[in-house]
């Protein structure tokens, strides 16, 4: 992929490989910008994540390979952020970097991709659960904090999908999304799950082009060997579709380039 802005490092504590390693494969793969934004530290869920005394080290050692590979890639630093109200930490929020990640993997402090915690949804009406989730995706974008909505359509990880349709499940979060001036990733990570099919789903890029919302790519590596898995299938994806160009950001400027 030209563009893969979501990748991981083992800040996180969940994933395998070094920075470096992640940075040569990307570069093996042609990718022209390649950005980290590992899990931003806050005082919930701490063991899949950095600590806030552990940012400071995430950001020089990632600015030290942006200057090393200056003449063979692009590399940007970013944060994947959890959006759960009452723990979002200005710390991040504030950050010195080149976009942020908004990203909900909670829903009243349910871990529901998680598959530890997956008993639970055989106790909870299905299509409340995927209200709640796009609830939460709206007010997320309509918080402003973020440049990028991370894996648009989670909830459907383990393919526990709504018997209401989701266009009109996600409607109002689409809006928001595109009231903020966001982008929203390509994420292949859902190739790699259960429900085995890129973030979003083709109904829902349907609508976010009919609304001129505009895209990136992401790996979501959580180890080198991901780097720029399913290229084929997600720019097939993205083409169909009608999209021709994808976006990166640079200090939280958007920038368009051909893919």
């Amino acid at each position: 992929m030209i563009v893969d802005l979501h990748n991981h490092t083992t800040l996180c504590n969940h994933a395998e490989g070094k920075s470096e390693e992640y940075i040569v494969e990307a570069i093996n793969q042609k990718c022209k910008f390649f950005g980290f934004a590992d899990h931003a530290p806050m005082d919930y869920d701490e063991k899949y994540r950095m600590s806030f005394d552990q940012m400071k080290a995430y950001e020089e050692n990632i600015l030290t390979l942006k200057s090393k590979y200056k003449n063979e890639i692009d590399i940007l630093l970013a944060y994947e952020v959890d959006y759960l109200e009452n723990h979002m930490d200005k710390r991040v929020l504030d950050a010195d970097v080149d976009y942020l990640i908004g990203s909900v993997h909670f829903i009243n402090k349910w871990g529901f991709d998680n598959p530890e915690f997956i008993g639970k949804y055989d106790e909870m009406d299905i299509d409340v659960i995927w209200q709640e989730y796009f609830d939460l995706i709206e007010k997320m974008a309509k918080s402003k904090y973020f440049n990028v909505v991370g894996h648009l359509d989670l909830i459907k990880v383990f393919k526990f999908l709504p018997k209401k349709n989701v266009a009109d499940i996600a409607h109002n979060a689409l809006i928001a999304i595109k009231e903020a001036g966001m982008a929203i990733e390509l994420n292949v990570a859902g190739y790699r799950k259960p429900i085995a099919q890129a973030y979003p789903s083709k109904t829902l890029l349907d609508i976010a082009f009919s609304l001129d919302i505009p895209i990136t790519f992401s790996s979501d590596a959580h180890k080198p060997s991901q780097i720029n898995m399913f290229e084929d299938e997600v720019y097939k994806l993205a083409r169909d579709v009608g999209y021709k160009e994808c976006v990166y950001f640079e200090k939280k400027i958007m920038k368009y380039i051909t893919f």
